[in-house]
């Protein structure tokens, strides 16, 4: 039963049931009306504590869980579970995320970091009068260069994205316990990738000075990091404890030969489904009708992806541009071309 909304100006949010990050189809919403943190179903007093302090950043909250989101979907498009969203359920993904499975993992971890990544560069931009430019580690400057630009600053998105986000992962139970460790992990990735960015002055671009400042990396490399986690992730067990304030579960490695997860690591202990027929307890949506490349062999393949059930092939007629021509100066006129491809879905 995890909550992530927003307060105003701009987007009205629902509450997230069973733990996860996703959220409903309100972001339509965006630019719309504003709304009270008190009108958001589902926080805690945490979280609505933590709205209504910093009203001026929650849209970049929620504009962040929708990047996590889009990037969830860029990155297993070619999957059996390909991050699917339901139009008409407060719970995006439906029930796939109850289970504390690599799919589970994956999203809390792109969420978080998505959270952090926008609160991140809006505050770059100006946008809020509670952040702005990173003034704490830029050090000395280097041979050829000297400090400039507007720095951001990650540590303050990444508190952000930890304050609310794992604002309900505080019971001594296996889940929360997941979902603190993979909201971190994601998080930790945007710090793991900030680079120095620097732009070149001088006469006819000769780079006689070079001004750097500290950025993040574009968010399809956070996708790709993290889509790499989940294929590695570290499979757990559930253990018990018993202390001063009653039982606590913990995790621990399963394969005690195999390296122990770091901070840096998704972790899971539930095994998936194989998503290859509708199941509406799992939130499984099958495969049937999904495209599938008939020349891979890998997941994204016929074979795979249909799970044995074979494939059908169609021809499709679609209207391109061809024979395209620049003219000085300065437009560019092509024709209109009808191409035909082959379309492979699964039975």
């Amino acid at each position: 039963c995890y909550s992530v909304g927003t307060g105003f100006p701009t987007l009205t949010l629902p509450s997230v049931p069973c733990r996860s990050l996703a959220l409903g189809q309100q972001y339509s919403s965006l630019g719309s009306q504003p709304i009270l943190c008190g009108s958001i179903p589902g926080l805690v007093p945490k979280q609505l504590r933590f709205c209504r302090n910093y009203i001026e950043i929650m849209p970049s909250v929620a504009e962040g869980v929708k990047l996590g989101i889009q990037e969830c979907q860029h990155q297993f498009r070619g999957r059996r579970w390909n991050c699917t969203t339901i139009d008409d359920s407060l719970a995006i993904f439906g029930p796939v995320l109850d289970k504390a499975t690599r799919e589970s993992a994956f999203v809390h971890a792109i969420a978080s970091a998505g959270v952090a990544f926008a609160v991140t560069r809006s505050c770059a931009e100006g946008t809020s009068t509670i952040c702005g430019c990173d003034s704490h580690h830029k050090g000395p400057p280097g041979d050829g260069w000297k400090w400039g630009g507007c720095s951001e600053d990650a540590d303050f998105g990444v508190l952000v994205s930890r304050e609310f986000a794992d604002a309900r992962e505080n019971r001594p139970d296996a889940r929360s316990a997941m979902n603190r460790h993979n909201n971190e992990a994601g998080r930790t990735t945007i710090l793991d990738h900030m680079h120095l960015k620097c732009k070149c002055h001088g006469l006819s671009g000769s780079c006689e000075v070079k001004t750097c400042w500290w950025a993040q990396p574009d968010f399809r490399a956070i996708g790709d990091y993290l889509k790499d986690k989940y294929d590695s992730a570290s499979e757990m067990v559930v253990e018990k404890h018993r202390e001063s304030r009653g039982w606590v579960e913990t995790l621990r490695a399963k394969y005690a030969l195999f390296k122990p997860p770091t901070e840096r690591d998704l972790v899971y202990y539930e095994n998936s489904p194989n998503f290859c027929e509708p199941n509406p307890e799992t939130g499984s949506f099958g495969t049937r009708d999904r495209t599938c490349n008939v020349t891979s062999h890998g997941i994204d393949g016929c074979d795979l992806l249909c799970c044995g059930r074979g494939h059908n092939t169609r021809t499709e007629k679609r209207k391109e541009k061809c024979h395209c021509i620049f003219h000085w100066c300065c437009y560019v006129s092509c024709q209109e071309c009808i191409r035909v491809y082959d379309v492979h879905t699964c039975k």
